[in-house]
């Protein structure tokens, strides 16, 4: 089955790619030849045949190789491979598979690869002897099982370890384009399998590779011949296809990004730079007002290319917002990476430079990101919040009338009675951030918590509960209750050691002596000094429901 379905996915793209073909020769200089594989060898180890940066890497899976060697042999077609002649060399290229290509011949033209990557590595990969791969890889150590008879529908060649292949019965390909190699494998053969494996280097010596070149100096009209082929081939992903299609001598969207995740690690915002999907999404809420990251590839790719500082003033705008009104100092302190989608939105401006909001803007925003975190707004129908929540951030960014933080949920103090830490990650990093608005003190000393550092490092680490865990254990409460968020804190590691397990009426007498203000900066009040555990909840829970209100400007 999965031969058939290789077979019938080569012909549909055949069936496009010759259409295609036709409409090119009206517009381009081009010219269809067929090479050997020896001949295609000689270009690739010539420095001829080379991978342009805005390709893909090499996907293909050892099976398919296999499969592909085998319809070789067959004589099945497996569509034409396309390059695009240039006299100038691109500034990035990438290597073929595991090999780093040799420098260029003086004198050659290049032959840049637009469709057929995988074909041209197999082929080279499977075959060639003169150079050392970077690595090795099972994918290219294909044999042929000369103990199965010639069948039209199952294939005779496999992708094997050296450890794996049976010496009685498999032939490595390898070994077909050199001679002193071929007659080493052969001499131990007997007459019938020398003349079967004799009839397979001939059929491979003698295989032709269609070749269709496009002669081109106009690197625009190659980026919409690349963007036109890969709609129609095997399907890339998202990243894959606008790299693909955005792509000029001077523009690499890889590179942009690997440079934007430089550019934030200072600021302890790296982590974007590793979410490509956050970042598409983020892209495609700018340039097309979408937060689905395939709405980009409906854009033009010169368009993306003219706006992408758009894309990362937009990123970088939202960033800043956060870390300023929201003491965010990571992306993991994020309840919702996806709160940078709608951000970037109303930061990415077409005027391409920072984006100044007033304060009525930022009260809103403020009031949609507390609503937002505080609801769960991102944790199910994603999508169609994302899609209105961006439309509301342009419609506030140009003055039109916004419902941004208008929607309605439910939201009581009991939310901090049965909701636990850690175990529900948005509702933790939530509370967390909560607290972190107070500006905290030490419990021990009174002083200034360094919330860079509770922020920056695990959560977990620099949170620890009020009422400690021993002495409610012994009291006979559950899991679920000493857990809830009512009963966390931030609180240092050093700090909660001293506290140990003792109930709250012993550790406070070790507490800093201006404890009012300390309470204060942590929701707790007096009540605590009574050892009175539900009371305790009952009234903290309260005033953190009550200061949750006011982040949400209710």
């Amino acid at each position: 089955m999965r031969t058939q379905h290789i077979v019938n996915q080569s012909c549909i793209i055949i069936l496009y790619f010759c259409i295609f073909v036709i409409k090119l020769r009206q517009k381009f200089k081009t010219e269809i030849m067929d090479y050997t594989i020896r001949q295609l060898f000689e270009k690739v180890l010539n420095g001829q045949i080379r991978i342009p940066s805005f390709q893909r890497g090499f996907v293909w899976e050892p099976d398919i190789v296999a499969y592909f060697m085998d319809s070789l042999y067959k004589g099945y077609p497996f569509g034409t491979i396309l390059f695009w002649r240039t006299k100038e060399r691109l500034k990035s290229e990438r290597e073929l598979g595991y090999f780093s290509l040799v420098q260029k011949e003086e004198g050659l033209p290049i032959d840049y690869v637009l469709d057929g990557q995988q074909r041209i590595t197999s082929i080279f990969s499977v075959f060639q002897t003169e150079l050392k791969p970077k690595e090795v890889s099972k994918n290219f150590n294909i044999y042929y099982d000369y103990s199965l008879n010639d069948d039209a529908q199952e294939t005779q060649f496999f992708a094997l370890a050296e450890n794996e292949a049976d010496p009685t019965k498999h032939f490595p390909l390898s070994c077909l384009f050199d001679s002193v190699k071929y007659r080493e494998a052969t001499e131990k053969l007997d007459k019938k399998n020398i003349i079967k494996i004799d009839g397979l280097q001939t059929k491979f010596k003698e295989a032709h590779i269609p070749i269709q070149i496009l002669e081109t100096e106009d690197k625009t009209k190659v980026s919409i011949v690349f963007e036109r082929i890969n709609r129609k081939g095997i399907e890339l992903d998202t990243f894959q296809l606008l790299n693909a299609w955005t792509w000029s001598d001077n523009f690499d969207l890889r590179k942009c990004f690997e440079d934007l995740q430089i550019d934030l690690e200072p600021f302890g915002f790296q982590g974007v730079g590793d979410d490509v999907d956050l970042l598409l999404r983020c892209g495609s809420a700018i340039l097309s007002h979408n937060a689905s990251s395939k709405s980009l590839i409906e854009l033009r790719g010169n368009e993306v290319r003219t706006r992408f500082k758009e894309i990362i003033t937009g990123i970088k705008g939202s960033i800043d917002f956060l870390k300023t009104n929201f003491k965010i100092e990571k992306l993991s302190n994020l309840p919702y990476p996806n709160i940078l989608i709608p951000l970037s939105a109303f930061f990415g401006t077409p005027e391409r430079k920072k984006q100044i909001y007033n304060d009525e803007q930022r009260k809103e925003i403020t009031k949609w990101f507390w609503r937002t975190c505080f609801s769960k707004r991102y944790s199910s129908g994603v999508m169609k919040n994302l899609n209105k929540d961006i439309t509301e951030m342009i419609n506030l960014r140009t003055g039109r009338p916004s419902e941004l933080a208008n929607f309605k949920f439910d939201f009581t103090s009991e939310y901090y009675k049965t909701t636990a830490f850690r175990t529900d990650p948005v509702s933790s990093k939530t509370f967390a951030l909560q607290l972190a608005q107070n500006n905290p003190l030490s419990l021990i000393n009174g002083s200034s918590v360094s919330l860079r550092k509770v922020l920056q490092e695990n959560n977990s680490n620099e949170f620890h509960h009020i009422f400690p865990r021993a002495y409610l254990r012994s009291l006979g409460k559950s899991e679920r209750e000493m857990n809830c968020l009512a009963n966390f804190c931030i609180l240092s590691k050093a700090d909660n050691n001293k506290l140990s397990g003792d109930k709250p009426s012993l550790y406070l007498k070790r507490l800093s002596p201006n404890h009012d203000k300390v309470f204060k900066s942590a929701f707790i009040t007096d009540i605590l000094y009574t050892n009175n555990f539900e009371k305790f909840i009952d009234e903290r829970s309260e005033i953190l429901w009550k200061n949750a209100k006011k982040l949400m400007l209710q």
